[in-house]
């Protein structure tokens, strides 16, 4: 059981309450089972009766796979306006032990909501739904206010780049974007880039008994795996570092690998994941270029010594860009505002759609309820007290428009 701490049930007691309609809405979402592997087809149809209900079109974009859709609408008209942006998608409850059916959202006495998504992110889109009338009494006052809802984020940000090419071809120009990722509603302006990389060994497989007259696929990934690490350790001891970040240096870490089918057979093919979590001023396909250097100059000509057919491919699987913003600029100092804030803007460590709407020409700020430590968790949760300071920064939202 994954238990709240005593300051989190406090706070979620004592420091307000969300509308019951923010609650509402909350639940109906958390009941829709979006974890990335499945469709978020049923959740993105009922955000667009709700819009619809409330005179608000909506536009759908997909991607490769059937059953995934993200959803934008524009409350308003005009140029320019400020973009609201979440991801549906939730991570997996396999193997978790919860207390609490994840998929139906449970208040307790300790001030929390327990379920699937509540933090991560559900809770920011149910009371950006929650305040519509406000945000439409805004926006026809004013710039236009955009949702933007997402699918596939958890693994990869894969869906909202269809969304930003569908907002180049219309030519819908935002001047802002606030993402409402969980930072325990602190403004957050920066963030890494996550990087995931494949490597595939062949080899030549053999008895045992035979060693020299095969190629172990197993032993040289370790040496790959090796060579891994010590780019990191370099990285860690001489890179120039941000102390903004908890761990301020570029990281690359091996988190699979597979091979070999038993202990009397050489090993004929392995493969491994590793990925890279860069500083912006670090390129990481120049770290990867350096593995790659190291095997075709070293290991592969060693490999093919025994086996011409002895090969290593590293491909890119994946990359999420990082973002930053600077602390004086207009969007910051607008989220501060709204955040009644006066403590310093922070990095976090996560990755975000952040960095694929500011390559687009869109700035960015990160800022939602809840707390990351208890995203993916299992008994996931969202202190009430946060969904209400999450309102508030809502209506203050709509009562002072982004302008740029």
């Amino acid at each position: 059981m994954i238990a709240a701490s005593d300051n989190q049930s406090k706070q979620g007691k004592s420091q307000g309450r969300p509308a019951q309609k923010t609650l509402d809405i909350l639940k109906r979402l958390i009941a829709f089972q979006t974890v990335s592997r499945d469709s978020n087809i049923d959740l993105i149809n009922w955000v667009q009766e709700y819009l619809q209900d409330a005179g608000i079109e909506s536009h759908t974009t997909k991607g490769e796979h059937e059953g995934k859709a993200n959803l934008f609408a524009t409350i308003g008209s005009g140029e320019g306006g400020i973009v609201l942006s979440g991801h549906t998608d939730v991570v997996p409850v396999d193997d978790q032990e919860w207390d609490t059916d994840p998929f139906d959202m449970t208040e307790k006495d300790d001030g929390l909501l327990y379920g699937r998504g509540t933090c991560d992110m559900k809770g920011f889109i149910a009371v950006a739904l929650s305040k519509i009338d406000a945000l439409k009494q805004a926006a026809s006052q004013g710039a236009p206010i955009h949702l933007a809802f997402s699918f596939d984020e958890e693994v990869g940000c894969l869906g909202v780049r269809h969304l930003i090419e569908e907002l180049g071809k219309r030519k819908i120009k935002p001047t802002g974007c606030i993402i409402g990722e969980p930072t325990s509603m602190k403004t957050v302006v920066g963030h890494k880039s996550g990087s995931v990389y494949t490597c595939n060994v062949t080899g030549r497989e053999i008895h045992s008994s035979l060693e020299p007259q095969g190629v172990n696929s197993v032993e040289y990934s370790a040496r790959i795996i090796l060579k891994i690490a010590e780019i990191r350790e370099r990285l860690r001891n001489n890179e120039r570092r941000n102390e903004g970040f908890e761990v301020p240096y570029t990281t690359l870490q091996t988190g699979v690998i597979n091979g070999g089918h038993a202990s009397n057979i050489i090993p004929g093919h392995a493969s491994f994941r590793f990925d890279i979590r860069a500083l912006p001023w670090t390129d990481p396909e120049e770290l990867v270029a350096e593995v790659r250097e190291y095997c075709e100059t070293k290991l592969i000509p060693e490999m093919r010594k025994v086996a011409p057919e002895a090969n290593i491919e590293i491909t890119k699987k994946g990359h999420v860009p990082g973002f930053v913003i600077a602390d004086d600029a207009p969007l910051t100092r607008y989220v501060q505002r709204l955040n009644r804030s006066n403590s310093p803007p922070g990095l976090v460590t996560f990755g975000t759609e952040g960095g694929l709407f500011q390559n687009a020409g869109v700035p960015c700020v990160i800022c939602g309820p809840g707390s990351i430590s208890q995203a993916h968790k299992p008994n996931e949760f969202v202190a009430l007290s946060q969904l209400a300071q999450c309102e508030k920064f809502m209506d203050r939202l709509a009562q002072e428009p982004f302008t740029g």
